[in-house]
């Protein structure tokens, strides 16, 4: 088994990490991390404006709702107008370079990079529904070229040279002038007058990639590169999530916008609360289960260790245990982990592909107890409540024979140290 994961290690696990740590990929993070909160906010406007409460959404008028949803569509609605400048930001401080007018830089050219082409239709008008979630990666893209494209300029000379004496604002001005323009002047040249439509050019590209995330699959490929990393003592989804969060962000706004329209049955099943809410229970590895079990555990160290775990493990803080028991290297732990995992990811999916269970449209804060977060991130569905005690049992149950081989090899070993006292 150490073999084992001495091989996951070198072959899957580090290299995922640094990975993670890459220079755009760390940039990518920090933008959407930015811009988390308003999407938490913008999502609590959205199950106000349609109430899980069927008596409550029925006295709800139209005007009422739309008045609800400005918020909403100005949070959510515009999240990739915001992630431009986020990530511009966090990959020019990188650089070492002035974060405010690349990013600023960088959302003048993503509204470029997604105004209309016709000129009657555009009349300085450009729709929001590019500034939303169908405008992430472009956002990301347009971004990273941006402060690639002023770093390059500046590192080759291309840039007003002031005086050392010239006032910090001034020389600042003059500095970024230039590849400002020219960022400008390409994204013109390329939208406007070639008239290549980058978004959908774009959405293009990544569209196999998103269908092959949203499908059963893709999502125990996740669980499982997620749950390893843990057992590798990797912090798995901040390396994972780092990846592929923009997919799941992308996913998550076309079911928002599905709901919002009335839709009945949403388009995805895969996006972050439906990881958070039906699969990573009490935190990766589903260990609130396990939790339950130490707090019954005859063992000293297993039972106080579940005395101090179990309230981080309902807000779904899970470290205490992973590092506590521990779980990392740990082989009779390690196998249920991730076994657990795929078992109630799977049933979740089929639950949902089948619409036992509606899909999450709702982002709601991860700190919830899950029976709360998955009844929220489902629009107030109650057999996500259902569907989550189930998987709690499942996970549970297959933790049980495990957690009772580790109890007995620490039992012996508590009752040694009692003898040799």
């Amino acid at each position: 088994m150490e073999k084992l994961f001495q091989w996951l290690e070198k072959t899957i696990i580090l290299p995922m990490a640094r990975l993670s740590e890459q220079r755009h990929l760390k940039a990518i993070r920090n933008g959407i991390g930015y811009i988390s909160p308003l999407i938490v906010v913008g999502s609590i406007f959205l199950i106000i404006a349609y109430p899980p409460i069927p008596k409550l959404a029925e006295n709800m008028s139209l005007e009422l709702v739309e008045n609800i949803l400005i918020p909403f569509r100005l949070t959510i609605g515009l999240m990739s107008l915001y992630t431009s400048f986020g990530i511009a930001y966090s990959l020019a401080l990188s650089y070492q370079l002035d974060g405010i007018p690349c990013g600023i830089l960088a959302m003048v050219s993503f509204i470029m990079a997604t105004i209309p082409l016709d000129i009657n239709e555009r009349s300085f008008v450009s729709s929001m529904e590019n500034f939303g979630g169908s405008g992430l990666f472009t956002a990301i893209l347009i971004s990273i070229f941006t402060v690639e494209a002023i770093r390059m300029l500046k590192t080759k000379g291309a840039t007003i040279k002031m005086s050392k004496n010239t006032p910090d604002s001034v020389r600042k001005f003059y500095e970024t002038l230039i590849p400002i323009g020219l960022v400008i002047l390409i994204i013109w040249l390329v939208r406007i007058i070639l008239g290549l439509d980058i978004q959908v050019f774009i959405n293009k590209l990544f569209k196999p990639l998103v269908k092959v995330v949203n499908t059963l699959p893709g999502t125990l490929i996740i669980i499982l590169l997620i749950t390893l990393s843990w057992i590798a003592g990797i912090h798995g989804i901040s390396v994972i999530g780092s990846i592929i969060r923009p997919i799941w962000l992308v996913l998550i706004n076309e079911n928002m916008l599905a709901f919002g329209k009335g839709t009945k049955y949403l388009p995805n099943i895969i996006s972050e609360p439906f990881f958070q809410w039906f699969v990573l229970i009490g935190g990766s590895g589903a260990t609130l289960g396990l939790v339950l079990l130490f707090l019954n555990s005859k063992s000293d160290y297993l039972k106080s260790l579940g005395k101090a775990c179990i309230m981080p493990g309902i807000y779904n803080i899970n470290e205490p245990i992973i590092f506590g028991a521990p779980i990392v290297l740990n082989p009779i732990l390690g196998i249920p982990f991730v076994v657990g995992s795929i078992i109630t990811g799977a049933i979740s999916y089929l639950a949902m592909y089948f619409n036992i269970v509606r899909r999450p449209s709702i982002v709601a804060p991860w700190t919830l107890p899950a029976p709360i977060g998955a009844y929220l991130a489902t629009a107030g569905d109650w057999r996500a409540i259902i569907l989550v005690i189930i998987n709690i049992l499942i996970t549970t149950a297959i933790y049980y024979p495990f957690f009772k081989a580790y109890e007995k090899q620490l039992l012996k070993e508590e009752q040694g140290k009692t003898v040799t006292k």
